[in-house]
């Protein structure tokens, strides 16, 4: 048989030498006992050098003794493909260097699985999508205007006037509910001029959204985004649970539902009466008061997920609908697993009116968002949705340090390269 791979280990003895080659596939081990004369095989393999890319032709041999399968190759000729350098990095290299090197980082098979879980993740949720009859749509980056926030926008110089990088496929989602798609889905890149350096922030992102028509209330929209979650965690755990556990020492849970749902003026009671206060003039829930909310449903409901619903207007979007009889409060919620937000989600408003007046309360000016705003001028159903990181679900799912770990390529403040 003839086999190709990295070299991950020599053990050079005196009478054999042992190599361990390595693949996207898994290692296998090769063995070559020492001749007694001159023998070039056992040369090359003495000079080789981890991370050396080499092709081997040998026979293949059953040995119980071998820790790789109960099978090794005995080598009839090798031949150095690639040569290796010494590589930069080692176990205990830090993270911001293991990023300068990452295509060397990822030949670790715990990093490499990250992508590997990723893939089935993303195909559980796309195929939950496509057997419910969704639609997949494909949003533009660059837009005219801000779909949340200018102070989060990347400006572009485009032609003779000025584009932003897409903070979100907000508006364009929603124009597929005036369009007649009723259901629709992206997994697609966002970007965010945040100056965080946080172990969950990144510059650019990975967005998974959903929207849909025909809805009630937020509560339609938490119903699909705890079934989606539910579908991938499946996947996830029947394709890669043994492998988690043994590289990450997880032992992955599919959810059960319906999630926990705590509204969020009385999560913050609960939160202070664990002695934490979650500073008075944040309408929003600080990362310490989901660390302490997320605490409470594992002890309390033994669930690592939890809705916090009922955000206030004045730190949701405009096109967020406001609670009938309390324009204070919004129809939206936000999902926290393992003590991290991972999305945002809510019912929009759909009235044009309605929508015109609250964008101007949050200090935008209507006229420039006119081709939004005319969506809403033809007749569009009752909707809502969710936009989620992807990267921030991997890194809680999978109990990892930081979002660097569970994006291929991270972009942050400081980080262009690779």
């Amino acid at each position: 048989m003839t086999v190709s791979g990295w070299v991950d280990t020599v053990r050079d003895q005196k009478k054999v030498q042992f190599v361990v080659l390595r693949d996207e596939s898994g290692a296998l081990q090769l063995v070559h006992p020492r001749a007694e004369e001159s023998d070039p095989i056992a040369t090359t393999i003495s000079a080789l050098s981890t991370g050396t890319f080499v092709t081997v032709t040998g026979t293949l041999k059953h040995d119980e003794r071998v820790k790789l399968g109960g099978i090794e190759v005995l080598i009839a000729s090798l031949d150095v493909v690639s040569e290796a350098l010494e590589s930069p990095i080692a176990e205990d290299t830090g993270v911001d260097k293991r990023m300068d090197w990452r295509f060397l980082d990822l030949r670790v098979p715990k990093h490499h699985l990250v992508f590997r879980i990723q893939t089935t993740l993303e195909h559980a949720w796309r195929t939950y999508w496509v057997e419910h009859d969704f639609v997949e749509i494909h949003t533009p980056k660059l837009m005219a205007s801000a779909s949340e926030s200018k102070a989060e926008l990347f400006e572009v110089k485009y032609f003779e006037g000025t584009a932003y990088l897409a903070q979100s496929p907000q508006f364009f989602k929603q124009m597929a509910q005036p369009a007649g798609f009723g259901s629709v889905f992206e997994i697609g890149p966002a970007f965010r001029a945040d100056p965080s350096f946080t172990s969950r922030h990144a510059t650019e992102f990975t967005s998974v959204d959903s929207e849909i028509s025909w809805i009630d209330s937020h509560e339609d929209v938490m119903r699909l985004h705890e079934e989606l979650m539910v579908a991938g965690y499946t996947a996830v755990k029947e394709k890669h649970g043994t492998e988690i556990l043994e590289a990450f020492g997880i032992e992955l849970a599919v959810p059960s539902t319906p999630f926990p749902r705590i509204p969020l003026t009385e999560a913050k009671k609960i939160v202070a009466e664990r002695g934490y206060e979650v500073p008075r003039h944040d309408d929003d829930m600080d990362p310490e008061g989901e660390r302490q909310i997320s605490a409470y449903v594992k002890e309390k409901f033994g669930h690592d997920f939890v809705f916090l619903t009922d955000y206030a207007s004045s730190i949701r979007p405009f096109y967020h609908m406001r609670h009938d009889g309390d324009a204070k409060l919004t129809k939206s919620y936000d999902l926290i697993l393992n003590g991290v937000e991972i999305s945002t989600g809510a019912q929009r408003e759909h009235r044009i009116e309605v929508l015109e007046a609250q964008a101007r309360q949050k200090g935008l000016d209507p006229e420039e968002l006119s081709f939004y705003l005319d969506f809403f001028r033809y007749g569009v159903p009752p909707h809502g949705g969710f936009g989620m990181g992807l990267a921030r679900v991997l890194m809680l799912m999978l109990g990892l340090p930081n979002l660097r770990e569970a994006t291929y390529l991270f972009r942050g403040p400081t980080r262009l390269l690779p």
